[in-house]
């Protein structure tokens, strides 16, 4: 088919990259050039770079409610259009365009999550599953039917590695349904709405780690984030990127270093360093002190003076 594909991040690169292989992608459409890392250059998103590599023609536009653009799309005479993670609205002018309609390759088990940050919030919840489906699009909030759905254990992953398994099920989801869509064979599930959650942005600062939080918590929190969302906190007077915890529950050992801490405690013992939990403790593994490379606990610790004596907290950034 001829395929107009919308997307943005690296999620949506990876759908890309796979959809080339097997239909004919006569455009891309993502978001203007922005700052993307630190500084101040401008960068093209991951899907105009995989773009620009497959030789296919790529537009920028701010808006998809303007005529021109509306105009210059239909000109590139797709047969469907697929999305997955653009960033901007599609108005019904745009929906109403592709004789099979607009795809989209939402990262969660539908109506389970519908919104911007799917991912983090199954995470944040403690879901045991996360996955994608494919939605036939329409001019509500990711309320179209679902033909294909995928799953995946979200298990320790990390925000990023879940990103990356869901995005390899969702390009093959997505050939799957494109098959069955051409050969007039889809079947597509409404959503039950008494079943609808929302996955809200995530807030600036929302991951960062306060003494409050539960031991669980504050793993999920670390679990979600991402360079985008860091959980951050300082710990012994240093502002730090928390990278990795782990549950002392399961650890004999950890359990016994730990015992008894209160919420804000900081205990380096055994050479392992723990953090006091609202109902428990945390083991920290991996983390980045403000201005240095990333490093386990063990190097972080080598350098605070009297970390073994004891007396030192950690706690939340605005504390």
């Amino acid at each position: 088919m001829r395929v107009v594909f919308m997307g943005t991040p690296g999620f949506s690169a990876t759908i890309l990259d796979e959809l080339v292989q097997q239909h004919e992608v006569v455009a891309v459409y993502t978001r203007p050039d922005a700052v993307r890392a630190r500084g101040k250059r401008l960068e093209p998103s991951p899907v105009k770079a995989a773009a620009e590599r497959w030789g296919i023609p790529v537009r920028t536009p701010r808006t998809l409610r303007d005529e021109d653009v509306q105009r210059e799309l239909a000109s590139f005479r797709p047969d469907v259009i697929c999305v997955a993670a653009y960033g901007a609205i599609l108005p019904k002018a745009v929906l109403d365009l592709p004789r099979y309609g607009c795809l989209n390759v939402h990262a969660s088990l539908l109506p389970r999550w519908r919104g911007a940050a799917p991912i983090e919030r199954a995470i944040l919840a403690g879901d045991e599953e996360a996955g994608v489906c494919i939605m036939r699009m329409e001019e509500g909030l990711d309320t179209g039917a679902y033909c294909v759905c995928r799953t995946a254990s979200v298990g320790d992953l990390s925000a990023e590695e879940l990103t990356d398994e869901l995005a390899i099920l969702g390009s093959h989801a997505l050939l799957t349904a494109l098959v069955r869509v051409e050969r007039g064979v889809c079947d597509w599930t409404e959503q039950d709405e008494s079943r609808v959650t929302y996955a809200d942005k995530i807030a600036k600062g929302e991951l960062d780690l306060s003494v409050g939080d539960s031991a669980e918590l504050m793993i999920r929190k670390v679990q979600a984030s991402s360079a985008a969302h860091p959980a951050r906190a300082e710990v012994a007077g240093r502002s730090v990127t928390v990278l990795s915890l782990a549950s002392v529950a399961a650890d004999g050992q950890a359990r016994e270093l730990a015992a008894g801490m209160s919420a804000g405690d900081v205990r380096y013992a055994a050479k392992r360093l723990f953090l006091g939990a609202a109902d428990g403790a945390v083991e920290l593994l991996i983390l980045k002190p403000a201005g240095k490379q990333a490093m386990d606990a063990k190097s972080f610790a080598a350098g605070i003076q009297g970390i073994k004596d004891g007396g030192l907290i950690w706690k939340g950034l605005h504390a």
